[in-house]
């Protein structure tokens, strides 16, 4: 049976970049360091130094999770082209069903051989890890901390389309409506590399709720992001640096308000970093996962004193204010979210803002990162 044009080009795209990626990831290689490590586990005395043992089994779990989706990935190739020869082979009377299911199939595996290319760009030391976000408002009053929860929202219920855990650690409540700042954890595979794109300064142009003559307002939010760092690292915190302060955590009150001072903000005096969480009712606990958020900070900001990339992670977000922004959201006079980086724009304004960012975040990591050049892309609504 006649097989049409579009599902040979599908077919041979995918199989041609998907070989790229196969030479790309070196998967042989990585199959013989995996056989290397398992030899290694296997051994008698593998667990005479536990630490050691830790470092080899999550070593050979990285490289089992490149190699696995690679050859899960080829193993569906291998069967659309078989699926291909059968319907190649059948009479048009029986081989219309098997058609269709082929260019189901061919289109699933463009969109797979995608998403594997996406996450072959995560090859940074710290972008498997959790991540920890804090949305804080700019310039712009009431409008702004509506727009910090607009953002904070958006990324809980992009965490949720991809499966990831949200855990809330802090919030701030604003003056009037919305949030002045929130922190909080994203835990999931590869989360710190997808969610680092978002890093920087985000702005709003809407006709403003708040105004009662209904004027075109600007706000502004920033968005940190630091990758949870393993307890393995190495982050010494001096004691004597710490300033703490313990409060109330904040409620909707009733039986939810917290009676006794469990919520905790620790500020580090030598660089200024605050952190606070109100997660745990008790203070011993939101303590320590203060520090835990505490360490990736200064972490992060020592990555960001060896680099030589001024516009990288803290050097890139600048003030919360005009001429930093990375990315504009107009609701009014015309609906389009576009990133300032690399030109990808949308209309369908409503799908950003319920967590569809997945264009964004993957327009920047195929254009390089902090490498950005600007480009024109734009999304099919």
């Amino acid at each position: 049976m006649y097989i049409s044009p579009e599902i040979r080009h599908n077919l041979e795209e995918v199989e041609r970049r998907s070989g790229h990626l196969w030479k790309f990831l070196d998967v042989p290689g990585k199959q013989a360091l995996i056989a290397q490590l398992e030899n290694q586990m296997a051994a008698g005395n593998f667990w005479d130094n536990q630490k050691a043992a830790q470092k080899v089994i999550s070593e050979c779990n990285s490289y089992k999770n490149i190699v696995a989706p690679q050859m899960a990935f080829r193993r569906k190739l291998e069967d659309a082209k078989t699926l291909a020869e059968m319907v190649a082979e059948a009479t048009e009377a029986t081989a219309e069903a098997e058609c269709e299911e082929l260019r189901q199939v061919a289109e699933d595996l463009v969109k797979e051989v995608a998403e594997l290319e996406i996450a072959s760009f995560l090859s940074g030391p710290h972008d498997k890890s959790n991540a920890i976000v804090t949305v804080k408002a700019g310039a712009g009053g009431t409008e702004s901390n509506d727009w910090a929860d607009m953002l904070f929202r958006m990324y809980t219920r992009w965490a949720e389309r991809r499966g990831f855990k949200v855990e809330v650690e802090d919030v701030a409540e604003g003056e009037g409506a919305g949030i002045s700042q929130a922190t909080f954890r994203i835990e999931g595979p590869n989360a710190y590399g997808y969610i680092k794109a978002e890093r920087g300064v985000h702005r709003l142009v809407r006709i403003s709720p708040f105004d009662a003559n209904a004027r075109r307002h600007t706000s502004f939010a920033s968005v940190d992001v630091v990758a949870e760092i393993d307890d393995d690292i190495d982050v010494e915190v001096n004691e004597a640096d710490l300033r703490v302060d313990v409060y109330r955590s904040s409620g909707k009150g009733g039986q939810h308000v917290n009676k006794t001072e469990s919520a905790v903000r620790l500020t580090h005096i030598p660089t200024g970093i605050v952190v606070a969480c109100q997660r745990e009712r008790s203070q011993v606990k939101n303590r320590a996962l203060a520090m835990k958020i505490l360490r990736a900070r200064i972490y992060e900001k020592m990555l960001d004193d060896k680099r030589t990339e001024m516009e990288r992670y803290y050097g890139e977000k600048g003030d919360i204010g005009w001429g930093n922004q990375i990315r504009s959201y107009v609701f009014q006079p015309y609906q389009m979210v576009k990133d300032l980086r690399t030109g990808v724009e949308t209309g369908n304004i409503q799908a950003v803002m319920d967590g569809d960012i997945d264009a964004f975040i993957n327009g920047w990591l195929r254009a390089g990162g902090p490498r950005t050049r600007n480009k024109d892309i734009k999304i099919e609504d």
